[in-house]
């Protein structure tokens, strides 16, 4: 019997208690905190320009508000084909964000009276500018069809904005955004998600003055929604626009628009027949009767 088992046995007879290796319980740890760039100023507010004429490069820029799966791809490659519209692929300018890291940049921030908001907005007003004037066009109409979550700020953001909405059948979203993954995207998400986006968008309908148009409509009469659009945006209707295959576009690239075969044609194509009522989901019957499908 060695020492060790001597000892406890008699201090436990003795005691009741014997003596073991203290076990080091280990510290919790604290979450990470996040990177000094990452974090807002305090008192951070989205505003409108305090100073239109020297914060703002971009003139009546144009927001083509749409879901996923709506066919904006297609109305922004016929629109770009337009000899005055730019329309780049999917820039998803509102999630470029600035960080102050340091006291003197917040204190300077501060100083010349700008938020943190203020400052992202020249950051982006500064890179669609450039898109625009690198293209040798006066109109821009961008088109990522995120920013429908964003109208609020985009439209505070550029007070001389303006807005297209497009729109699709709620259910044909959902399954060509379903067909496009299928493995990953069952249908019933499909559903779920797309409606978000649909949700954003009727509200963004209701708050802003723009011109709506239709998939269904500008694949069964291109010409006729693209000269309502060109009287919306005061230019001319340009019988080109519709040959939008002998034009480049920048690539059809997943994550920044439509990257399909139905795209790559060069050619408006027939889009798929309409889903029957019966066949609705109820969590789009709503959206399909403000929308005029129902």
């Amino acid at each position: 019997m060695n020492w060790k088992y001597r000892a406890n046995a008699t201090l436990e007879g003795l005691t009741g208690y014997t003596l073991s290796r203290a076990t080091r319980v280990p510290r919790p740890v604290p979450p990470p905190k996040p990177h000094p760039a990452l974090v807002r100023l305090e008192d951070d507010e989205i505003r409108a320009p305090a100073d239109p004429e020297h914060d703002r490069l971009l003139r009546a820029p144009v927001f083509l508000f749409s879901s996923v799966r709506s066919g904006s791809t297609l109305l922004r490659v016929l629109l770009n084909s337009h000899s005055l519209i730019h329309s780049p692929i999917e820039t998803h300018f509102r999630r470029v964000t600035v960080g102050f890291p340091t006291d003197p940049v917040r204190q300077a921030v501060a100083a010349l009276g700008h938020t943190h908001g203020d400052v992202e907005h020249l950051l982006w007003d500064r890179l669609l500018h450039r898109e625009l004037a690198r293209s040798g066009k006066p109109i821009l109409v961008e088109k990522t069809p995120s920013n429908v979550f964003a109208w609020r700020r985009i439209a505070t953001c550029w007070p001389d904005a303006r807005f297209l909405f497009l729109l699709r059948h709620p259910l044909s979203i959902a399954q060509s955004w379903h067909e496009a993954d299928p493995v990953n995207r069952p249908m019933d998400e499909a559903v779920s998600r797309t409606f978000n986006y649909m949700i954003y968008l009727q509200e963004a309908r209701e708050h802003l003055a723009g011109l709506t148009v239709t998939y269904e409509d500008l694949v069964a009469d291109a010409g006729g929604v693209l000269r309502r659009v060109c009287a919306f945006l005061q230019v001319g209707w340009e019988p080109a626009m519709l040959e939008y295959g002998g034009r480049d576009h920048g690539g059809f690239v997943k994550g920044i628009g439509d990257w399909r075969d139905k795209i790559r044609t060069g050619t408006v194509v027939e889009g798929r027949p309409l889903p029957d009522p019966e066949e609705v989901p109820d969590q789009l019957k709503e959206i399909a009767r403000q929308w005029r499908y129902l």
